[in-house]
């Protein structure tokens, strides 16, 4: 058979890529051709997303792309995270440039949606967490703070929405990332007109819902003409960072109304959860807060975000400030070298969303719950990435509350998978093996739905198939369970 490239665009809130799959029928060979980085900017106020920067990125990529493999490459798709959106006018011009999710123009927003719609009802409507970032509090903040921007309004393309607009010249709405938005009814499958309209949310902003592999047609000609790629596809993937990770979890069951395994897509974010055949919307899970996102094939993601390596992320640039340039294989190196389960901190705390300096913060945040002070660089890592672990195994003993069974095996997948200190400690803190790998979980996803998709559908079972035929998976036993358990209890 002959070799097939497809192109992943994958764009994440500090950084994206371009990365080439060769596909030869059975293997997926993976080349990385462009990385740059992402950044928020504040302009007039707010913090923006600079759309026209990353396109001239996405572009370059491109361009690099089609000068190494050429005729090779027939389609190509874009994946980001979610929540964040823009708009086009009537005339198809972008309306204004996406605004950052940790923009505070959502402050209090959820209470104000609150005292229209109460939480249940909410909830009911949507099946999501609630998270003041989310798409429907930008909403709210734009009707309350810039109601003529969002009456200038014709169409809300999410950010990977956007960039397909780019490369082929047609609007889309994508299931999985519009899933993110707390505007959409996972047991409908379509946007939650009902409550978007006791909101006074103008609805003919919401477009029609496609689903991952689908065909948007030719890259523009514009596009093509300064890519030099020709012939070339655009297929939308799972356009949601997760949705594509998901999707190459190298699970061999198929989804189910009670899996047996788990999965957590491992970077900055900790996103915990298992695959389902249909939504959980229930009491039991609004009291969680977990949320049903869409996944590739007509799946549901439920799922709980969980604070990931953020901590040490931040608190390496907080050194690197001080003149300190630790690499992530030093800090991980004095990690483990540092007493186990001394300090234990909530991840997920609000002093640790965006503190100016991330080791103080910890510091602090163990001083007022009454555990020890991390002082050494080795111990505030360890702390940061115990917690983690930690808040991974409350948050895996909530599911399997929710699923009414105990979750056999974990699939830890994405960047976070190099750390070996941490799954070793997931393995331990949640007294379950875990298999974690493929690294490039998101990729892979999103270049795999590209090359086997069939009229807009996608069988996972074919995926996953070739993610374990392809890539290296790393096993973890227990090791410490007990220790864990009972520093957890205590």
């Amino acid at each position: 058979m002959a070799r097939s490239v497809a192109l992943a665009v994958d764009l994440g809130a500090s950084g994206g890529r371009v990365v080439s799959g060769g596909f030869d029928g059975r293997l997926l060979e993976l080349e990385e051709i462009h990385r740059f980085e992402n950044f928020p900017v504040s302009l007039g106020g707010q913090l923006i997303w600079d759309l026209p920067r990353l396109w001239h990125e996405v572009t370059r990529g491109l361009r690099a792309a089609g000068a190494r493999h050429g005729r090779a490459v027939t389609t190509v798709g874009v994946d980001t995270w979610g929540v964040d959106f823009s708009f086009l006018t009537t005339e198809d011009a972008l309306l204004a440039n996406p605004v950052c999710y940790r923009d505070p123009r959502t402050r209090g927003m959820l209470a104000a949606a609150e005292a229209i719609v109460p939480r249940d009802e909410i909830f009911a409507a949507t099946g999501l967490q609630f998270m003041e970032i989310n798409s429907l509090y930008q909403l709210l903040a734009l009707k309350q703070k810039q109601p003529a921007l969002l009456r200038a309004a014709d169409r809300l393309l999410m950010i990977p929405d956007l960039v397909h607009w780019l490369l082929s010249g047609q609007r889309s709405n994508e299931r999985t990332n519009a899933s993110t938005t707390q505007c959409f009814d996972p047991q409908t499958g379509d946007w939650s007109r009902k409550l978007l309209d006791r909101f006074g949310l103008p609805l003919h902003v919401f477009g029609p819902l496609i689903e991952p592999g689908t065909d948007l047609g030719d890259l523009r000609a514009d596009v093509a003409a300064e890519t030099g790629l020709s012939g070339v596809r655009v297929i939308v993937p799972g356009t949601h960072d997760t949705a594509s990770a998901v999707a190459a979890v190298p699970a061999s069951e198929p989804p189910a109304a009670r899996p047996d395994w788990c999965y957590v897509s491992l970077g900055t974010w900790a996103l915990v959860g298992a695959e389902l055949d249909r939504p959980l919307v229930t009491a039991e899970c609004l009291a969680h807060n977990f949320t049903n996102e869409g996944g590739v094939g007509g799946t549901t993601r439920l799922l709980k975000n969980v604070c990931g390596l953020w901590l040490v992320q931040q608190c390496r640039a907080a050194w690197q400030r001080e003149g300190k340039e630790w690499t992530w294989d030093q800090l991980t190196a004095l990690a483990a070298e540092a007493p186990p389960l001394e300090t234990l901190v909530d991840p997920n705390h609000p002093s640790l969303v965006a503190p100016a300096d991330m080791p103080r913060a910890i510091r602090e945040l163990a001083k007022a719950t009454g555990e020890p002070i991390p002082e050494s660089t080795a111990a505030i890592v360890r702390t940061a990435l115990e917690s983690v672990a930690a808040a991974v195994r409350r948050t895996l003993d909530e599911l399997d509350e929710l699923l009414g069974r105990r979750v056999g095996r974990v699939h830890v997948v994405g960047g976070g998978v190099q750390n070996r200190l941490l799954c070793q400690m997931i393995a331990d803190a949640t007294n379950r093996p875990v298999v974690a790998g493929p690294v490039e979980a998101t990729a892979i996803g999103n270049l795999l739905v590209q090359l086997v998709a069939r009229g807009g559908r996608v069988d996972l079972r074919q995926v996953r198939q070739i993610v374990r035929d392809s890539f290296e998976l790393v096993h973890y036993e227990p090791r410490n369970a007990v220790r864990w358990a009972e520093r957890l209890r205590a």
